[in-house]
C-alpha cells in the first residue's frame, strides 16, 4: 500500500472511530445487542484466556525465579512475578484473546452484512449502521476485557505462585510478603487501564475493516486477518505508550 493510500485508510479510520464516540451519547441505547455481544465475546475468551494465562504466569515465574537467585534477590520474587502479571501480562493476554477470538468474529459478521448488503439496506432506512452495530459491539469488547483481565490476573498470579513454591522451593510467605512491600494499588489499576484500552482498539479495528470488508467472500477473509495483525499492532503500541506514562507518573515503592 502507497503512502497516500496509508494516510487515506488512517483518515478514515479516524474518522471512524470519531463517529463511534459520538454515536455513544446516542439514544436509544442498543442495550439487547450490547448484552449478546458481550455474551459472545465472553463465552468464546474465557476458557482459552485462563488456559494462556497459567504457562504465562509459569515462565514468568521460572524465568525470574531464576534470574534472582543469581542476583541473591530471592525474596522478591513474589514481587516482581505479580507485578509483571498485574501490569504486563494480564492486559496484553487479554487483549491477544479477544482480538484473536472475538475482534475476528466481529468483523466477520460485520464484513459479511456488508457483502449481503444488509448495511446498505438499514442506511436506506435510515438506520445508522455504527449506532445500531458498532457501539455496542465495542462496548462489549471494552467490558469483557475489563473483567477477563481480572480473571486472567488471577490465574496467572496463582500459576506464578504455585511453580515459584512446587518447582523452585520458594517460600509462600517470602512470595506474598515481597509483593505487599513492593505492589500497590496503581499498578492493578493500570492494568485493568491498559485492558480497557486494549478492549477498545479491537473492537474499533474489528469494526471498521469489517464494514469496510468488499470482494466478496474472500474479501471478509482478508479484512479478518488484517483486522487480527493490526490489532496485535496497536496493542503492543498503546501497550508501551501507557506503560512509559504510566512510570512517569507514578512513582514507584523502593524506588
Amino acid at each position: 500500500m502507497s503512502g497516500p493510500a496509508v494516510l487515506r485508510e488512517s483518515g478514515h479510520f479516524f474518522a471512524f472511530c470519531l463517529d463511534t464516540l459520538r454515536g455513544l451519547g446516542r439514544r436509544p441505547v442498543q442495550v439487547r445487542e450490547f448484552v449478546q455481544q458481550a455474551w459472545f465475546i465472553s463465552s468464546v475468551s474465557i476458557l482459552p484466556a485462563a488456559l494462556v494465562s497459567i504457562p504465562f504466569g509459569a515462565v514468568i515465574a521460572l524465568q525470574l525465579g531464576s534470574l534472582v537467585r543469581q542476583l541473591g534477590a530471592q525474596s522478591f520474587t513474589g514481587a516482581a512475578s505479580v507485578l509483571a502479571v498485574v501490569r504486563e501480562a494480564g492486559p496484553i493476554v487479554t487483549a491477544l484473546v479477544i482480538a484473536g477470538a472475538g475482534g475476528s468474529a466481529i468483523c466477520a459478521d460485520l464484513g459479511s452484512r456488508r457483502i449481503r448488503e444488509e448495511l446498505d439496506a438499514m442506511e436506506v432506512l435510515g438506520i445508522n449502521p455504527i449506532h445500531r452495530l458498532v457501539v455496542p459491539r465495542v462496548l462489549a469488547s471494552m467490558l469483557v476485557a475489563v473483567l477477563l483481565n481480572g480473571l486472567v490476573s488471577v490465574v496467572g498470579v496463582s500459576g506464578g505462585y504455585l511453580f515459584n513454591v512446587v518447582m523452585q522451593g520458594g517460600t509462600p510467605g517470602a512470595y506474598l510478603a515481597s509483593f505487599q512491600a513492593l505492589g500497590q494499588l496503581p499498578d492493578l489499576l493500570v492494568g485493568e487501564v491498559k485492558a480497557l484500552l486494549f478492549g477498545a482498539a479491537a473492537g474499533l479495528i474489528a469494526s471498521y475493516k469489517g464494514l469496510t470488508a468488499k470482494g466478496g467472500p474472500k474479501g471478509v477473509g482478508d479484512a479478518v486477518n488484517q483486522s487480527v495483525v493490526l490489532t496485535f499492532m496497536a496493542l503492543f503500541a498503546l501497550n508501551f505508550v501507557v506503560t512509559a506514562v504510566y512510570f512517569q507518573l507514578v512513582p514507584q515503592k523502593g524506588s
